[in-house]
């Protein structure tokens, strides 16, 4: 009989480790972080079909949403599936597409992350030359990779309510592991059309 106690004592500590660590995680997952793989050319180069990354709930907690964060939210043509972009602007910003140049509050931004030139289709939320302005509560958001990207130019700003959370960690390929930083500094420098510097403060 010692020896059958002894057995269930160890199964019992064996289920209570499975049972904490398994909570732990859980509460991870609902409140903290989550894993995403992303799906898709839409963040190219920055992001790979396939790569691993990790997106932290509570950063939007601390603190309002920057430009150039990457972001996971819910799709507004499907709420069951989740689109992986870059916050390209916050709300008030006025987003004007021209020339395949992208240009917020008036001043060209400098995106260094992608490589080649912001095209828009015709039907979408956004049309050349023609300005809109981001509603209160609402970001703009595009893909990296634009010729290939279903994002606020064909279906407008989303709301911030959608915003799962922030990406701020790739865990696979190892080769790629590491922290994801914005690009933009924290007083983003632009060039207006005239040529000129200025300074758009990230708000």
């Amino acid at each position: 009989m010692s020896f059958v106690k002894r057995v269930i004592e160890f199964v019992m500590d064996i289920l209570e480790t499975i049972v904490f660590v398994g909570s732990i995680f859980i509460m991870l997952y609902l409140f903290i972080m989550q894993p995403n793989q992303v799906k898709g050319a839409s963040m190219e180069p920055t992001f790979a079909s396939g790569d691993y990354i990790f997106t932290s709930k509570i950063t939007y907690k601390f603190r309002s949403p920057e430009r150039g964060d990457i972001v996971v939210f819910r799709s507004p043509k499907n709420p069951d599936i989740d689109y992986i972009k870059r916050v390209i602007g916050l709300p008030g910003d006025q987003i004007l597409i021209q020339k395949g140049t992208v240009f917020v509050n008036g001043t060209s931004i400098n995106e260094s992350y992608i490589t080649s030139s912001t095209n828009l289709w015709d039907g979408g939320f956004v049309s050349e030359g023609v300005p809109i302005t981001v509603p209160e509560s609402e970001l703009f958001v595009m893909g990296d990779n634009r010729q290939r990207s279903s994002d606020s130019r064909e279906f407008g700003p989303i709301p911030a309510e959608s915003v799962i959370g922030q990406v701020f960690y790739r865990y696979f390929p190892s080769s790629k592991m590491g922290e994801i930083r914005n690009p933009f500094p924290k007083t983003n420098t632009l060039r207006s059309s005239s040529g000129l510097l200025v300074s758009l403060p990230c708000l």
